[in-house]
C-alpha cells in the first residue's frame, strides 16, 4: 500500500490525533504514518520554536521514514522544508506549500488565517520563499491558536469567518487558507459561514501528498549530496541521515 510520512515538528500529540485523522479522511486509500516531534515546543508560536521545529522535523524523519513514499510536513508554516527535501529521497511537501499551490492555481490573490500574532510576518516569507508572495494579499492572527482550535474548535468556527470575511472585504482575496494544523477540519464550516472559499490546509497538504505519493512528479530538483562532514550531539538516526 502506499505510504506517506506526516511529521508534526511540534510535540502536541493531540494535534497529531487530530491531523492523522482528517488526513486520513481526506485521503483514504493512503497508508498514514504520523510522527510526532520528540523535542521543541507544544505548539509553535514564534521564531525560535520555528527554528527548533525545524531540527524536530528532521530527526523525527530520520527515525521514522522507512520505505515511505513521500513526505508530508504536517505544520503549516513548513518548518525544515527545504532542509528535508535536501535530505529525502522521495518528495515532500508542506502543508503550507501545497494549500499556497492550489490558491494560487485557484486565480486572484489569496490571504492567510492563522493563530498566534507572531505567524503573519513568517508566513510572508515564507510565501516569497516558496514564489507566492506576489498572490499573497494578506495574513491575519486569530487571537485562537491552532492548538486552542484543536482542542475547543466550536469557539474558534466564527472566529476563523469573521477573519475570513475581512480578508475578503479589506484585503480583496478571493481565496484563504486556514493556516493551522489545529484548524483540521473546520474549512467547509467556516466557508459556509464565512461566504466565500476556504482552504482547509491539512486536507489540502493531503491530495498534495498523496498525489507524490502516487508517482505525480515533484516540481523541485533535489539537490546532489554534500561532503560527509563530521557532527557532534545530533541524534544517530539523524546523523547517519546527514553525513553517510
Amino acid at each position: 500500500m502506499t505510504s506517506v510520512l506526516a511529521i508534526n515538528p511540534n510535540t502536541n500529540d493531540a494535534v497529531s490525533a487530530l491531523v492523522a485523522r482528517n488526513l486520513k479522511q481526506a485521503a483514504p486509500a493512503i497508508d498514514w504514518r504520523m510522527a510526532t516531534g520528540r523535542f521543541g515546543a507544544r505548539y509553535i508560536l514564534s521564531e525560535a520554536a520555528y527554528a527548533i521545529a525545524a531540527h524536530a522535523a528532521i530527526d523525527a524523519w530520520a527515525s521514522h521514514a522507512r520505505e515511505c513514499d513521500a513526505v508530508l510536513l504536517a505544520c503549516f508554516g513548513d518548518p525544515g522544508l527545504f532542509a528535508l527535501r535536501e535530505l529525502c529521497p522521495v518528495p515532500v511537501v508542506g502543508l503550507a506549500e501545497a494549500s499556497m499551490h492550489a490558491a494560487a492555481a485557484a486565480g486572484g490573490r489569496f490571504s492567510i488565517v492563522t493563530g498566534g500574532a507572531r505567524w503573519p510576518p513568517m508566513l510572508e516569507r515564507l510565501a516569497q520563499a516558496l514564489g507566492y508572495g506576489s498572490k499573497l494579499a494578506g495574513t491575519r492572527a486569530i487571537v485562537i491558536t491552532g492548538a486552542e482550535a484543536a482542542a475547543d474548535p466550536e469557539r474558534a468556527v466564527a472566529a476563523l469567518a469573521a477573519a475570513c470575511r475581512s480578508a475578503s472585504n479589506e484585503d480583496e482575496a478571493e481565496v484563504v487558507i486556514l493556516g493551522g494544523a489545529g484548524f483540521a477540519g473546520l474549512g467547509a464550516r467556516v466557508e459556509a459561514l464565512a461566504g466565500l472559499r476556504v482552504i482547509d490546509s491539512v486536507a489540502e497538504g493531503a491530495h498534495a501528498a498523496a498525489a507524490l505519493a502516487l508517482g505525480s512528479p515533484p516540481h523541485y530538483v533535489r539537490a546532489a549530496s554534500d561532503t560527509p562532514t563530521p557532527s557532534i550531539g545530533v541524534a544517530a538516526a539523524l546523523a547517519d541521515k546527514l553525513f553517510e
